[in-house]
């Protein structure tokens, strides 16, 4: 279904823009305004299985936060010292990709997969935080340029971020609470997380189809954007599934997608808003990586 979902959203945006269709603008407005929906749904249906106290922190939450913050600062400190241009690019695309918080779906493929929707749900928050405070230090070193101060950089990330996973959450949990009867009938809907998901991926790559082909950029250094979010995308999964294996087959999963299973829109917003908008496009070759990576795994599991 992912791949499927991946072509599709591609070949509904070409067709429209090499036709010079005037649904075009209209489609692109739907999908900014239809995914964000779309993901609190899915992340409602998901949310149904959970209390609040199953929220708890793994050890191997600390070991990834590090290495997404150590990874991030190490990037800016050569971007610092690289003169503009391709090579400074890809450095930043790197960045992107490292400190990029978990995306909402990781949930719907670790279930899938068999791992701890409580442990990837606690990280993503987690990731969400440190994204709130870490990207406001160090883009301002990289690009001086930005307007933004530290205080409404945050306050933008905090609402950009967090506002599609509290609203869900709430929401659940007060059914949970205040209508136990509805919530035990919503709770047989929770697989239908998954389909929600491949309607969104959709959207997304429309989304992500269009800044690429906006961008302008060249050949080569698309080409180089792609190997960099690619290496960026298999290193995270890899790293995840290690640092969490002896903790069991389970945590290794869930650590897997927690890393590399990215927000992807959030990569494109700041790169065009607070960094090179070339940057962006990293954002959507990223989607197709790691929803291509979930496939294999889908495929493989036991």
């Amino acid at each position: 279904m992912l791949p499927l979902a991946i072509i599709t959203g591609a070949a509904v945006f070409l067709a429209l823009h090499l036709t010079a269709s005037p649904a075009e603008k209209g489609y692109l407005s739907f999908c900014s305004t239809a995914q964000p929906i779309l993901i609190g749904v899915m992340l409602f249906l998901q949310l149904n299985t959970l209390a609040p106290a199953d929220l708890r922190f793994h050890r191997w939450h600390l070991r990834l936060l590090i290495i997404q913050a150590v990874m991030f600062s190490a990037l800016g400190a050569i971007a610092l010292i690289i003169p503009d241009g391709s090579a400074k690019v890809l450095i930043e695309c790197a960045m992107l990709c490292f400190v990029c918080p978990t995306a909402a779906a990781a949930g719907v493929i670790t279930s899938k997969l068999g791992g701890d929707l409580a442990g990837i749900m606690t990280y993503t928050v987690l990731a969400n935080a440190l994204a709130s405070v870490l990207i406001p230090l160090m883009v301002p070193f990289v690009h001086p340029a930005t307007d933004a101060g530290f205080l409404p950089m945050m306050l933008a990330i905090v609402r950009r971020v967090f506002s599609i996973l509290l609203l869900p959450c709430l929401l659940a949990w007060a059914i949970r609470w205040l209508l136990p009867a509805v919530h035990r009938w919503l709770e047989r809907f929770t697989g239908w997380a998954f389909y929600v998901w491949g309607i969104c991926l959709t959207l997304s790559i429309s989304l992500a189809t269009s800044s690429l082909v906006s961008s302008g950029i060249g050949v080569a250094l698309v080409g180089g954007i792609a190997a960099v979010s690619l290496l960026c995308c298999l290193c995270q999964f890899a790293t995840g599934r290690r640092i969490a294996r002896c903790y069991g087959p389970a945590e290794s999963i869930t650590a897997g997608q927690a890393l590399g299973q990215k927000n992807t829109g959030f990569i494109i917003w700041l790169g065009i808003n607070y960094m090179t908008p070339v940057t962006s496009v990293a954002g959507g070759l990223y989607a197709i990586w790691h929803n291509l990576v979930n496939s294999y795994e889908l495929l493989h599991r036991k």
